[in-house]
């Protein structure tokens, strides 16, 4: 789902992107063959004229460790592969060497989440969780994605997210601004000749079939994580040939994606929360009806919105902030206030103290611009979230999920507002048909869940897992979304899963538990 970074004060509208601790000592024990897959079904496993350029490593905002010892260029692919002779693209990649002296001959690619995530920026959390001790570990961009040519970056979309903390959520004016800013930047991107029909997952995945051969590796496993999941089963399922295991984090199956899935996956991990500090004894005293005063705080705030002026969280002059019951949902989901904080942070609106939220809230005002590739975003998300469903499907989903909730909030999909007119405006293909079908496949497979994801729940990677026999599903609770770089637990689990990808060492799992929640005097 639209993605990612940990640090409290994330952003809540539109494309949303722990403390990291190394990873144990992992068991060297030889893996067994992997069971030769069916053929793919689909387009061609690789595209002709394919190559990669060896390069200078991007050089990013702040210095990326790994990059000084990673070799670094461009993979060269067609924009679209059913039209040849057409525009070629540039798709920045690394290979980070492993730090063992022995690393096994099999490295690591990683799929990064969003869509339309910035990859690089997501290298010292996969080097600080370990992915590049044992083997070689391989990032690439996805196409559109900064670093590569072209970018599909929309500064005007990053410009109405920072203005939108000070509007309501859902109203006219905020959804006039923000279809302005999406027409404006699809106008750009097509005016320079970009198809972007030519950004979707099975694009992506024969990017990634084309690496591997470019780069002469025999076998490689595949991590993923959020949209990554779905593009890593979108590859597993169109271009086997060569895949040793995949490790899935934060499942986003290919076949369920879709707007009314946002509801049940917020539901999901919020009803694992209320359990949470249910079995709290502290938390269930101090806040025995966490449930029943959220939902009467999504309904007043949505009838009697807020308007303060906030301070970000990293400093600056206040902003103004509204803080409605969509706003309210939106910073939940995006796990804006810390999980240990949000029964506290529930407790101190209702009692007429709305600062946690209100500042996470102004931290939206504070956008990267540039980085995220919102043009890949709303190619993946039109074509292949959207189309099969209708918008009286989103908010039926949500009433199911939230029945106390008033519909105007839930109408918009968490994360997603707007999505049926900015994707009238974007006018890209239904690739649903194609794009909806489970892979079947013996290719070991590990799926790890946080048990507080709001994006992704976990139940998903249960359903997901039956197609694929030999896969292993693993939880972590009190963990959301991307559970590897936030879990010493999951660290060491993938760690063995790659060893031994059929008999994962999952032992730490059972003694875990969530972070104690915060109490505050009454």
């Amino acid at each position: 789902m639209p993605e990612h970074r940990f640090p409290p004060g994330v952003q809540a509208a539109g494309a949303v992107l722990a403390l990291l601790t190394a990873l144990g000592p992992a068991q060297a024990a030889a893996a067994p063959p992997t069971p030769a897959t069916p053929a793919p079904t689909g387009p061609a496993p690789a595209a002709a004229g394919a190559r990669f350029v060896p390069g200078p490593c991007p050089s990013t905002p702040e210095p990326i460790e790994a990059l000084a010892t990673a070799r670094c260029g461009y993979l060269e692919v067609p924009e679209n592969r059913s039209r040849p002779g057409g525009r070629t693209i540039r798709l920045a990649a690394a290979v980070i060497p492993a730090t063992s002296p022995k690393p096994a001959q099999d490295p690591v690619v990683f799929m990064s989440g969003g869509p339309g995530g910035e990859t690089f920026d997501d290298i010292p959390y996969l080097v600080s969780s370990g992915l590049n001790r044992d083997r070689d570990l391989i990032v690439m961009a996805q196409r559109g994605n900064l670093y590569d040519t072209p970018d599909l970056a929309c500064p005007e979309l990053d410009r109405f997210y920072a203005a939108s903390v000070g509007l309501p959520s859902y109203a006219p004016r905020t959804e006039r601004l923000m279809l302005d800013a999406a027409r404006q930047c699809r106008d750009r991107l097509t005016a320079d000749g970009t198809d972007l029909s030519a950004y979707n997952s099975t694009e992506n995945a024969a990017d990634f079939a084309d690496l591997r051969t470019a780069l002469g590796i025999k076998q490689w496993n595949v991590y993923g994580h959020s949209y990554g999941s779905n593009l890593a089963l979108t590859y597993l399922r169109l271009h086997p040939q060569g895949i040793r295991a995949v490790a899935l984090d934060s499942i986003a199956p290919a076949q369920s994606v879709s707007l009314p899935f946002a509801w049940a996956s917020a539901r999901e991990g919020l009803a694992n929360l209320y359990k949470a500090c249910a079995a709290e004894p502290p938390c269930k005293n101090r806040y025995p009806d966490l449930e029943r005063t959220l939902n009467e705080q999504v309904r007043t705030l949505e009838a009697h919105p807020l308007t303060l002026n906030v301070a970000p969280p990293r400093g600056g002059p206040p902003v103004k902030v509204v803080l409605d019951g969509g706003a309210l949902v939106n910073l939940l989901v995006a796990k804006a206030v810390p999980f240990k904080d949000v029964p506290a942070a529930i407790d101190e609106l209702a009692r007429g103290h709305p600062e946690r939220f209100a500042q996470a809230r102004a931290a939206g005002s504070v956008q990267v611009t540039g980085q995220s590739a919102h043009g890949l975003t709303n190619s993946v998300v039109c074509s292949e979230w959207l189309p099969d469903h209708t918008a009286s499907d989103v908010r039926d989903a949500g009433r199911r999920a939230f029945p106390d909730w008033p519909d105007p909030v839930l109408a918009q999909a968490p994360q997603l507002a707007f999505q049926d007119q900015v994707c009238r405006i974007w006018n890209v293909p239904d690739r649903t048909a194609r794009q909806r079908v489970a892979p079947a496949s013996t290719v070991p497979t590990l799926f790890l869940n946080g048990t507080f994801d709001m994006k992704t729940g976990p139940s998903w990677a249960r359903q997901t897992a039956r197609t694929l026999p030999r896969s292993t599903t693993v939880q972590i609770p009190g963990i959301g979304h991307w559970t590897v770089p936030q879990s010493p637990c999951a660290q060491k689990v993938l760690a063995s899963f790659l060893t031994r990808p059929t008999a994962p060492d999952t032992g730490c799992v059972a003694d875990l538990t969530w972070e104690p929640f915060t109490i505050t005097p009454k």
